[in-house]
């Protein structure tokens, strides 16, 4: 089973104005490693949300910043602590790195870049790892000249033990960070099937935001909500039939036929996602540690025993 990338040539990255000085910083295609940040740009000083997989993908959202602002960026949100949106935060000199509390303790734990074998090769740069140092348990405001930006962590573990949401109220625009994808596969191995799920219901959809920065794929329109569950809720069904059968979490994935979603980048996560799925049917609490490194050489067996595509 292979991945379903179809065409090397990715487009350009982009800022795209979702609201008067509201910034997607959207980076094709969007599979691993390929996150979309976010920009507020206010009289004084700009923030960023989130930072990039590799150096040079992060110099890119810096020199895009500069073309639409020559304020420095005063503060940088992290959403949650993978390196596609932390790698980077050494290169916001001056910022506030801000982020919840198990944010800066899952950064530190995560080191430098070291996955050897399961992607193809990634030009990583001089990573130097730049924890949040301004962290939070519940939320936090950032006000961007006297636009109110709440920084909510979800209350629970979902994509990670330790997602949070940017919402801008005034605007209805939504930073979702990674618990939101659009066009490509949830990843839930660090985190919790039930408890994306939750969120989605009980966190995102109350919003009823208008316009939805997913962390990675194009900006969306609050149906995406009601998308990303129906995976979440496919992935609990898969996961019931194949543990009654006495199947593994590979042999389920392969058995399954992914229907609507075969087309969804990176669809071997299946396989991670029903690892993380089998362990909460066995009663681990969500965001229970899991055995990561199992669970993701599965994917590249289930991937034809290749190295997962990677084009960051």
């Amino acid at each position: 089973m292979s991945s379903s990338h179809t065409d090397h040539e990715l487009g350009p990255a982009r800022l795209e104005e979702v609201s008067a000085g509201v910034f997607a910083y959207i980076q094709p295609d969007g599979s691993w490693w390929i996150n979309n940040t976010g920009l507020l740009v206010g009289g004084r000083g700009a923030v960023a949300i989130d930072s990039c997989s590799t150096e040079r993908r992060t110099r890119g959202f810096l020199d895009a910043i500069a073309t639409v602002t020559d304020r420095p960026v005063r503060t940088l949100v992290n959403t949650h602590h993978h390196g596609d949106h932390t790698h980077g935060n050494y290169l916001f000199g001056g910022a506030a790195i801000v982020a919840h509390e198990r944010t800066r303790a899952e950064v530190i734990a995560a080191g430098r870049p070291n996955w050897p074998g399961v992607w193809t090769p990634i030009e990583w740069g001089e990573i130097e790892v730049a924890p949040p140092f301004l962290t939070y348990t519940d939320q936090v405001t950032v006000w961007v000249d006297e636009l109110r930006c709440e920084v909510r962590h979800v209350g629970m573990a979902a994509h990670t033990t330790n997602d949070s949401i940017v919402w801008i109220p005034e605007r209805s625009v939504l930073f979702a960070g990674d618990l939101l994808f659009h066009g490509g596969t949830p990843f839930l191995v660090m985190g919790s099937v039930a408890g994306a799920i939750r969120v989605c219901e009980q966190v995102l959809a109350p919003l009823g935001a208008e316009t939805i920065v997913p962390g990675h794929g194009e900006v969306a329109g609050p149906g995406l909500i009601d998308e990303v569950l129906g995976y979440l809720r496919f992935v609990t069904e898969v996961a019931g039939r194949g543990r009654a059968a006495g199947l593994t979490p590979l042999q389920a994935a392969r058995e399954t036929d992914l229907g609507e979603y075969a087309g969804w980048l990176d669809a071997e996560r299946i396989v991670g996602n029903l690892h993380r799925a089998y362990a909460e049917l066995d009663g681990a609490e969500p965001g229970a540690k899991i055995d990561v490194a199992t669970a993701v050489q599965d994917m590249v067996v289930y991937n034809g025993g290749q190295p997962l595509s990677c084009y960051a």
